[in-house]
């Protein structure tokens, strides 16, 4: 029976032949620890999951799962909420209610499968927890090991070109987008179910706990999230856990936030769903007031630089996992939080966005390009300075889920025009606040919009005038080499 189990856990797949969705690409990094030297040493597996699917009728599903104590409830999730989604459930001709029902409906069928199915290993243990022998410890030590664990869950659907998140737990989804207006906006949808979420912490208070002491631990049972699925402690023995034994219900659920539908129609940007070891990796090295906004800096100066999705999503989290490592090698205030990070899951869906193409230039390809993005090394700040110029694609006919045709070729601009660019807006949708930046320190900034052209060679003629440069340097090097020699680029 225990064999039949794990099989079921490790083996079974209801997803196999469903498309997966090309729009779409996904990056990972293992856990790592840092020594006295500074080398990272990965402490576990990877728990971290995620899918990607395409469904029939315009329909796609997406979601990154962020699994502990192994990655057993993770993988179970992935599979059981995509069959309980995508096969056969959902269809173009469903109201929004209904959309919210079967999401919701199906991460009940997922929490609830998942405990049938290790039943009776969780009766089992029970049974020999009461008896406990020499004999029997080595197999009450395997049941731990197969029972324990849980996932946190963000999910994202795509119907009727409407865009639908379900959040549970301590992922994070961000909704890059260029309005009509040219105000570009990063839309934090929904809040972390976590110890310090006040509408959590009323909820837990409802039941019976003392939300002051959740608030202050921080952590209930070893997580920061106050819903997730699996975790036989806290849905079955919270009476046993201090924090939660004056609950008089079930205080930790798998009841997720459903936040939609909203309408993609025209929209142009992308979406990032990430795991909680991502957005902690980048909070903890530079704090988590410009989080969001430095991500999709690093989207989208990696999406101006690759021709691959799966490309731009893992050189962010390369991106984020260096970044993190030389805080911490660095000494300064905030190393003391980046001694180690856990699994980096970051999935990004494009919307009317187009990768980069060597050839054209940004105006031509209605493309971004960035300048730096440069991080403060200043010891006295935590904050971290950002800029990005953003180019964002003309609109043209182009429908989320089938690019139906290339603007990028159709359309050139006229001199003098303005490329739509402007200041960034983060907003979190949940409780409505919004911040904007402008003038020097402004995320997305101005540019020029007339393309400049190649010279007869084939050469564009540089942006700075590095002559003064080259000549000084001639100089210093003795070489006798002016502008016009050797020297510079030719």
């Amino acid at each position: 029976m225990a064999a039949h189990r794990r099989n079921l856990m490790q083996n079974q797949s209801w997803t196999d032949d469903l498309p997966l969705c090309q729009m779409c690409g996904v990056g990972t990094a293992p856990n790592s620890v840092y020594g006295p030297d500074g080398k990272g040493t990965q402490s576990h597996p990877n728990e971290d999951g995620h899918f990607r699917f395409r469904g029939e009728d315009g329909c796609f599903l997406y979601g990154v799962f962020n699994g502990y104590d192994g990655s057993r409830v993770a993988s179970f999730a992935a599979q059981c909420l995509t069959a309980e989604v995508l096969l056969g459930q959902l269809n173009s001709s469903h109201t929004e209610n209904d959309v919210r029902r079967i999401l919701t409906q199906a991460f009940d069928v997922v929490e609830k499968s998942y405990f049938e199915m290790i039943g009776g290993a969780l009766a089992e243990k029970t049974h020999l927890s009461n008896y406990v022998t020499p004999h029997n410890e080595e197999r009450l030590k395997e049941l731990e090991q197969e029972v324990s664990g849980g996932a946190t869950a963000v999910v994202a659907l795509i119907l009727n070109n409407k865009l639908y998140i379900a959040n549970l737990g301590t992922n994070r989804a961000l909704l890059c987008k260029s309005s009509i207006d040219g105000q570009n906006q990063v839309l934090q949808i929904g809040r972390p179910h976590g110890t310090d979420n006040e509408d959590e912490l009323q909820r837990l208070a409802a039941l019976g706990v003392d939300s002051a002491r959740v608030r202050q631990a921080g952590q209930i049972a070893g997580q920061t999230s106050t819903r997730r699925f699996g975790d036989y402690r806290v849905k079955f023995n919270y009476g046993e856990i201090e924090l939660l034994s004056g609950a008089k219900s079930k205080p930790i659920i798998a009841e997720p936030e459903i936040h939609g539908s909203q309408s993609l129609d025209n929209v142009t940007g992308f979406l990032l769903l990430m795991s909680e070891g991502l957005i902690n990796a980048l909070e903890s090295a530079h704090g988590p007031e410009q989080a969001n906004q430095e991500i999709v800096a690093m989207v989208a100066a990696e999406l101006a630089l690759q021709t691959s999705l799966e490309a731009v999503a893992q050189s962010v989290v390369e991106r984020v996992k260096r970044l993190h490592h030389d805080v911490y090698a660095s000494g300064r205030q905030r190393a003391t939080f980046c001694s180690r990070h856990e699994d980096m899951t970051l999935l990004i869906r494009l919307l009317n966005y187009p990768l980069a193409d060597g050839v054209l230039t940004p105006t031509q390809g209605g493309r971004i390009y960035p300048v730096s993005v440069p991080y403060s090394n200043s010891q006295s700040t935590s904050k971290t300075s950002v800029t990005l110029s953003l180019v964002m694609p003309s609109q043209g006919t182009l429908t989320n889920g089938t690019n139906t045709a290339s603007t990028l070729e159709e359309e050139t601009p006229t001199p003098g025009s303005q490329s739509p660019t402007a200041t960034l807006q983060s907003t979190n949708t949940q409780t409505q606040s919004s911040s904007s930046s402008s003038g020097d320190g402004s995320l997305f900034r101005q540019r020029g919009s007339q393309a400049v052209q190649p010279d007869e060679t084939g050469r564009v003629p540089p942006y700075v005038d590095f002559s003064q440069f080259y000549r000084l340097w001639g100089t210093d090097h003795g070489d006798g080499q002016s502008t016009q020699g050797g020297l510079g680029p030719q």
